[in-house]
């Protein structure tokens, strides 16, 4: 599991995301998910909030070494005026390398597509900040399955660092055909062809909003508009009736189902509480039957492909 920290020097003040932190660590969690954005978008923030206190907190407890950190750049906020081209890349990565207070990042994602800049000048920047050891790996989050193909392919032909993880939305319930996401920043919801795509090549698939900013622990009706459909009641029953059986919770049991599932999914969990923090991690007890496994999935549209 990843620990999402969008809202950490923001709406989540300094003492509760060290206890966020210090109860994932605690449990055994190492890898923590930011970007140079968080939370620019909220009055009186200015981006760089999620990274700063994720590296006070770092320094605080000595712990740099035992955490896997990513963070992310590509879309401007005061300061940045946003893009992948090469010295945007490298500025950016010294920005944040300075208010995590680390002179490394583990995975750094490029956060969405710049059309403007060539592939190759991204990847080449990368690849040269993956050479001097600023950056150990590097992904994409919000890109479409082309252009992630068309970037390690480039990379594979240059020699340089490819993308290993993709990080992009995704929950149990599937989106209506051509479901629009994102308001700050436009969102890209993980499809079939990218699971095929991530199983043949070993990439790594990460996803965010998974439990649908608490609309699981409600009603179907409730469901963001992007998730009504005729297949929705069939799979909101097939997930109310395994969790039902298990005794666990319906968010506990997508984060069952993405472990389980061929390929796996990894989840960007979050909480503002430890309280639901410690509901999500405890997921990890739960293993799910073969049985409970085919219910899931066979309610499931095969789209979007």
């Amino acid at each position: 599991m990843c620990l999402g920290t969008d809202l950490f020097g923001s709406k989540r003040d300094e003492a509760t995301c060290y206890g966020l932190l210090d109860y994932f660590h605690e449990r055994g969690g190492s890898f923590v998910d930011t970007s140079n954005l968080y939370a620019a978008w909220l009055p009186g923030c200015h981006g760089g909030e999620s990274e700063t206190v994720i590296g006070r907190w770092l320094k605080s407890r000595r712990t740099r070494d035992q955490m896997v950190i990513a963070t992310k750049l590509g879309f401007a906020y005061p300061g940045s005026q946003g893009g992948l081209n090469a010295s945007q890349v490298e500025r950016e990565c010294e920005k944040s390398l300075q208010r995590l207070q680390t002179d490394r990042i583990d995975v750094y994602y490029s956060h969405g597509d710049d059309r403007s800049t060539p592939l190759a000048e991204t990847m080449e920047a990368f690849h040269r900040l993956v050479s001097a050891g600023k950056v150990r790996a590097i992904g994409a989050s919000n890109l479409s399955i082309w252009r992630i193909a068309e970037s390690n392919l480039l990379s594979e032909l240059r020699g340089w660092t490819a993308y290993c993880a993709v990080q992009q939305r995704y929950t149990y319930l599937r989106p209506r055909h051509n479901a629009k996401f994102g308001y700050r920043v436009p969102q890209v919801f993980i499809n079939e062809n990218l699971k095929d795509f991530a199983q043949f090549y070993g990439v790594t698939l990460i996803g965010y909003s998974v439990l649908l900013g608490g609309a699981y622990t409600r009603s179907p009706q409730d469901l963001p508009v992007q998730f009504a459909g005729p297949d929705t009641d069939a799979c909101w029953t097939a997930l109310k009736s395994v969790a039902t059986e298990t005794g666990y919770t319906m968010n506990q049991v997508i984060f069952a189902w993405m472990r389980q599932s061929s390929p796996a999914v990894l989840p960007i969990i979050a909480g503002s509480s430890v309280m639901q923090l410690q509901e999500n991690i405890d997921s990890l007890r739960l293993t799910l039957s073969d049985d409970q496994m085919k219910r899931l999935d066979g309610h499931l549209p095969t789209w979007p492909s």
